[in-house]
């Protein structure tokens, strides 16, 4: 149960809520309100943060959202929104957020505002350039943390987006710094065996290929400028419409230690089959613009118009490719692809609320398009025994990373969704199965 009391006649209304998971889009948030009267002012909603990620196991913690309705003409919509977040996961990772958004702040633009600290003692890592470097799954069973190292990330993000007049074509901007403090896994905290030789993250370091500069991570200041087109035909499940946005990223030289920058072309159709079944499928482009060095902190983050989920980055988990490990996918450039039909098969109607029970089922992919260049840092070539201990192979172009899959969904008045999906990875280099509870569809 959640209270919502309004500024303007301080009365109280509740409604029920499902109480799980957290909201990739805040805009779900607003839309669970669909069906209550309108409302003035002042208003809030707090639920635990319930969900299950099977590389960060259960997540645990609270949200609070705040939003301003002004005088409601524009209910659910919201003419500010103020989220706050404190969330853990068995497995090692925090989540400490603030969200602000607003389409008021400043006069026909949405501005989103992020203030996120993130913590991890098990980052995973399995290295650069995919299958370049083998993942061996009996060592991760033997010592957990092998293929992990400690990452804690603070980040504060202004995004800024406007449309052309009327035009379903739009423009994005926006600043973001980051600070990464990167470090090998704590196994006298955590109380783990050491592994024979170092995990693989402290062996990148031992044989150089991650620099000394670059060791213990460091700030980055990102501008990005972009261009979006939006024709869905709603938010969250969409059945029909186009969104696509091109953006360019770049750490300038003079703010920043490592300069270098970053395109990522991103496009998502919809398409209805027959009544209640779609077929939705998104392609992502990310690469990096000329010669210029990318320090490894910085590799794993993929780019978008403006961030919902309190993190966007590598190739594998729930947000790319659904059953590879997470992060296993990491290079210079890369591509990934996801494919799935969509079926609403029961509808009913209960306690005056809408709901239905879908499915879907997936196919998702991705492939290093430019490798990083793993000997950048080094004066001299890896030995065959340093590659060995490595576990590095000859880069080979033209190998993709998939998953199969199916999904549970159930949908509230269309736009409160709650979603479980289950992959499994086509190679065991890349793991084996992936499972996740959340909110909503994956795009």
């Amino acid at each position: 149960m959640i209270l919502i009391k309004t500024a303007e006649n301080e009365k109280t209304h509740t409604c029920n809520r499902f109480s799980i998971g957290h909201f990739n889009d805040i805009r779900t948030v607003s839309a669970v309100f669909s069906q209550q009267k309108v409302k003035k002012g002042l208003g809030f909603g707090a639920l635990p943060a319930i969900s299950y990620d099977s590389d960060l196991g259960f997540q645990y913690g609270a949200l609070v959202n705040l939003y301003h309705y002004g005088d409601g003409s524009r209910f659910p919509k919201y003419d500010h929104s103020m989220y706050f977040e404190w969330s853990r996961y068995t497995k090692g990772t925090g989540i400490n957020r603030f969200m602000y958004d607003s389409d008021k702040l400043l006069r026909g633009v949405r501005t989103t505002v992020d203030v996120t600290y993130l913590t991890d003692q098990m980052m995973d890592f399995y290295g650069f350039n995919g299958y370049q470097t083998n993942y061996d799954a009996n060592l991760s069973k033997t010592y957990r943390h092998f293929y992990k190292n400690e990452r804690n990330m603070f980040r504060i993000k202004a995004d800024f987006q406007g449309n052309f007049k009327e035009s379903k074509l739009g423009w994005v901007a926006g600043y973001t710094f980051y600070n990464f403090a990167n470090d090998t896994v704590d196994i006298v905290k955590l109380g783990l065996p050491a592994a024979p030789g170092g995990t693989l993250y402290q062996r990148y370091l031992k044989n150089g290929i991650i620099s000394a500069a670059e060791a213990d991570g460091g700030s980055i200041n990102y501008i990005k400028l972009g261009l979006k087109y939006d024709s869905r035909d709603r938010l969250q499940g969409p059945m029909k419409g186009i969104w696509t946005e091109a953006v360019i990223q770049t750490a300038p030289s003079f703010i920043n230690e490592f300069g270098h920058t970053k395109f990522a072309l991103i496009h998502r159709q919809y398409f209805t089959l027959m009544k209640d079944m779609s077929f939705a499928y998104r392609l992502d482009y990310q690469t990096t613009l000329g010669d210029s060095y990318v320090p490894h902190y910085a590799q794993p983050l993929l780019i978008t118009s403006f961030l919902t989920a309190a993190s966007n980055q590598g190739l594998g988990g729930k947000n790319s490719i659904r059953g590879v490990l997470r992060n296993r996918v990491v290079g210079d450039g890369v591509a990934f692809g996801n494919f799935e039909f969509r079926y609403k098969f029961l509808r009913f109607d209960w306690l005056k609320q809408s709901f239905y029970v879908g499915t879907n089922v997936f196919f998702d992919s991705g492939i290093i398009l430019d490798p990083i260049d793993i000997e950048a840092n080094l004066t001299t070539p890896l030995t065959s025994a340093q590659k060995t201990e490595l576990g590095l192979n000859d880069y080979e172009s033209g190998k993709f990373h998939s998953a199969i899959g199916a999904g549970l969904k159930i949908g509230w008045n269309e736009n409160f969704v709650i979603s479980a999906d289950f992959g499994k990875a086509l190679n065991v280099q890349d793991g084996k199965t992936g499972f996740y509870i959340g909110l909503n569809y994956l795009f």
